[in-house]
């Protein structure tokens, strides 16, 4: 169970971080749409289309997912995610997903929302965390870089953005403990107060 915490950015404006809920199925909905079309391109699923929407708050319900978001004045403004396989060989990794809406980029909100899905895993027993994105990304290849994220592989041609055009995968991983270190790191380099529980 993920404990609601409010944080203070860089500009010193609070955001609530909490889990998802059913409750948040349009304000996801609007904060997909309100994407940039650069960003949208590079999402895994056409998440303007509300059906797509619903389906992640399946998902959420049958526990293959776990989902945080963020909220500033009752608007989401980041969505977080730890996809799990609970079986297998797998079952110690989780792949993270993480979007943050253009205004609050570059305050801070990614790397908390980062340490706040590390909480998740801790909880559910994962010891390396995975990332997937564009190769042409590189505005969230360079926080995965800062997180202490390693790049392990790059598969040419491998994906289609939402217009069918292929692109560059490119897998980077990081182990749990190696996380904790970066985001303490991160929270001492900028004198950032890491949460306040509510």
């Amino acid at each position: 169970m993920f404990e609601p915490r409010t944080v203070k950015l860089k500009d010193n404006k609070e955001v609530l971080i909490r889990a998802m809920k059913r409750e948040d199925l349009e304000g996801s909905f609007a904060f997909f749409r309100a994407l940039p079309e650069e960003s949208r391109l590079s999402l895994r699923r056409d998440l303007t289309i509300r059906e797509v929407v619903e389906e992640r708050i399946r998902e959420l319900e049958e526990g293959v997912v776990k989902r945080l978001v963020a909220v500033a004045d009752e608007t989401i403004v980041a969505d977080g995610a730890l996809e799990f396989s609970h079986f297998g060989w797998e079952r110690h990794i989780a792949e993270l997903r993480l979007f943050v809406a253009t205004p609050y980029q570059r305050k801070g909100l990614g790397m908390l929302m980062a340490g706040a899905l590390y909480d998740l895993a801790v909880s559910a027993g994962i010891e390396e965390i995975v990332v997937k994105m564009m190769a042409h990304q590189t505005a969230a290849l360079r926080i995965f870089q800062k997180l202490g994220f390693h790049q392990e592989v790059v598969l040419r041609g491998y994906v289609k953005d939402m217009k069918g055009t292929r692109k560059d995968l490119v897998l980077m991983r990081c182990r749990l403990e190696d996380l904790w270190q970066k985001y303490e790191e991160f929270l001492r380099e900028t004198d950032m107060p890491s949460f306040r529980m509510e």
